[in-house]
């Protein structure tokens, strides 16, 4: 059987994506039973982070953890990569002693190269480009609080960033309305907005994309490697802040989500992140239950189609 990567939501079909879904709420609700499942006995994980991390960590390691297997964490310090080691060398060498890949790295290309020459699935736990893992949790959380996310409208305020990315993809795979404002210059790629018309939308006008959506989601202003830039972005982006002014305009149900961590009083005021139409601790849990998800369909292979 070919090794299957997660390097964006394009990897896994549209069938495959809500199949992930309905097994995270599966493995979450089994979880919070109290039921033990070990699917991954003996099984390794190799997580290499050239980014810090909260979320990522802990879920990928107490995924393993918890279906019985284990993960070795490996930084930039731990490893010939941050010593100039080709990445398709580590890739070669890595995957013959491991079951399965998780990187969170600043260049997509570094994850696609590591791909191209591993042995076992890579998944991208977060690049510059694409944060899918993030997502597959975002749209589990939503699902759960509101059923089918299709046909819906997603409003994305602020930078067009890796978060951004990703949501055009979900648009495209999940089948919603996406309304993307973002200042001028920080639009999102252009190439993936050409691949995904007739999905996504994007102005420079907060008010224009938050009207009538059921989600509304943001990100930081500057993220990591941006902190150079972080006084220039709070002075261009401080229009773009959610507030109980712009979430107004949304449904009177609509949700909000953020990948965390949040600057209160930046991008997001504390009335909304704390408020009741808030899920960020929910949307963090996730990451846990959807990645469990993702690595049983990795390294186990069931028939997720079924």
């Amino acid at each position: 059987m070919a090794v299957r990567h997660f390097l964006t939501l394009l990897d896994l079909s549209q069938t495959e994506l809500h199949a992930l879904v309905a097994r995270a709420q599966e493995l979450k609700s089994q979880w919070h039973r109290g039921e033990s499942y070990t699917p991954l006995k003996h099984r390794v994980l190799a997580m290499i982070f050239e980014k810090s991390s909260t979320r990522t960590r802990v879920s990928f390691e107490a995924a393993m953890t918890q279906f019985g297997g284990s993960a070795i964490f490996l930084s930039s310090n731990d490893t010939q990569l941050g010593r100039g080691e080709p990445v398709e060398d580590t890739a070669k060498v890595i995957s013959r002693m491991v079951d399965c890949v998780m990187i969170r790295t600043f260049s997509h290309e570094k994850v696609v190269k590591f791909a191209q020459n591993s042995k076992v699935p890579v998944i991208n736990a977060l690049t510059d480009m694409y944060h899918p893992c993030q997502v597959i949790a975002d749209i589990q959380t939503f699902v759960e609080q509101r059923g089918s996310i299709a046909g819906k409208k997603v409003a994305w305020v602020g930078d067009g960033n890796n978060m951004c990315h990703t949501y055009i993809h979900a648009a495209q795979q999940f089948d919603f309305q996406l309304a993307v404002a973002s200042p001028p210059g920080y639009e999102p790629n252009e190439s993936l907005l050409n691949s995904a018309k007739g999905y996504v939308t994007v102005s420079k006008d907060p008010a224009q994309a938050v009207r009538d959506a059921d989600l509304v989601c943001t990100d930081v202003w500057a993220s990591m490697g941006q902190e150079g830039e972080q006084a220039k972005r709070k002075r261009i982006f401080q229009p773009y802040q959610i507030n109980s002014k712009l979430m107004a305009l949304a449904k009177s149900d609509a949700l909000f989500m953020h990948c965390l961590p949040a600057h209160r009083g930046e991008e997001v005021t504390a009335d909304v992140i704390d408020g009741a139409q808030s899920v960020v601790w929910e949307e963090a849990e996730n990451r846990l239950h959807s990645q469990k998800a993702l690595l049983e369909f990795l390294l186990v292979q069931p028939t997720l189609d079924n």
